[in-house]
C-alpha cells in the first residue's frame, strides 16, 4: 500500500508522541503533523494536506467533532478517525454524523488504530471492538431516514451557531468571524428557521447534542 500521511491531533502530548512512534515503526505510515487543539489542527490540516486525520474528541477550543466537520468541508475525501475515552452511543453517533469512519477507544488505541487506518483507507468503516456493531447499524439506518428531517447548517451557520452556544455577542461573533452585524444577524435568523429552534436556550442545548460545543 503506498504511503499515508497522518494529522494526529490530541492535547496529551506523551500520549501522541507514542502514538507517532507506534505507527511510523510500520512501513508506509508518516505522521506529518502534530496538533493539540482543533484550531491548530485545522490550521496544520490546510498546510500539511494530510490523508488522514485521527482527532482526540474533547480537544481545547474546537472540539474533535467540529474539527472533522470544517475538515471535510474543505476536503470530502478526507478519511477521519476518532480517539475518545467514551464509548457512550451518542459520542460514536455523532462522530460519524459528522463524517468520521473510525472510532477507537483510547484505551486501546495502540493495538486498534493500525486496523482502523487500513479499513477507512479502503472506504471502510471501523469502531474498537468494545463498541457494539449495531451502533453502526442503527446510524447507517438512520441517515435514510433523517436526511430530510435534520437539515444540515453551512460552515458559517455552524460557526455562528458555536459562538452563541458559548455566549458569544452579537458584536464579538462579528468581529471574530470578520463579518457585520447584520451579516451575523442574518444567519441566525436562518439557523433558527432551518432547526426550528428559537430561544439562546434551545441553540445551545442543540449545539451541545451535535458536538458543536461542549457542556462546560
Amino acid at each position: 500500500m503506498c504511503e499515508v500521511r497522518i494529522l494526529l491531533a490530541d492535547d496529551h502530548r506523551i500520549f501522541v508522541q507514542s502514538l507517532r512512534e507506534r505507527l511510523e515503526s510500520i512501513p508506509g505510515h508518516v505522521v506529518s503533523a502534530e496538533a493539540s487543539d482543533g484550531d491548530e489542527a485545522l490550521r496544520l490540516f490546510e498546510e500539511r494536506k494530510p490523508d488522514l486525520a485521527v482527532l482526540d474528541i474533547t480537544m481545547p477550543g474546537t472540539n474533535g467533532i467540529e474539527t472533522a466537520r470544517r475538515m471535510l468541508a474543505l476536503d470530502p475525501a478526507l478519511a477521519i478517525i476518532m480517539l475518545s475515552m467514551h464509548s457512550d452511543d451518542r459520542f460514536v453517533a455523532e462522530s460519524l454524523r459528522a463524517g468520521a469512519r473510525g472510532y477507537v477507544l483510547k484505551e486501546s488505541a495502540f493495538e486498534d488504530l493500525v486496523r482502523a487506518i487500513d479499513s477507512v483507507r479502503c472506504g471502510g468503516y471501523y469502531l474498537s471492538p468494545k463498541i457494539g456493531r449495531s451502533v453502526l447499524e442503527k446510524f447507517l439506518l438512520s441517515l435514510e431516514h433523517s436526511r430530510d428531517d435534520h437539515p444540515e447548517l453551512t460552515v458559517r451557520e455552524r460557526d455562528v451557531l458555536t459562538l452563541i452556544a458559548d455566549g458569544c455577542s452579537t458584536k464579538y461573533i462579528a468581529l471574530k468571524l470578520g463579518i457585520s452585524v447584520k451579516t451575523v444577524e442574518a444567519h441566525r435568523t436562518h439557523i433558527s428557521s432551518r432547526l426550528g429552534l428559537h430561544s439562546v436556550a434551545e441553540l445551545t442545548k442543540y449545539a451541545i447534542r451535535n458536538g458543536l460545543t461542549s457542556a462546560d
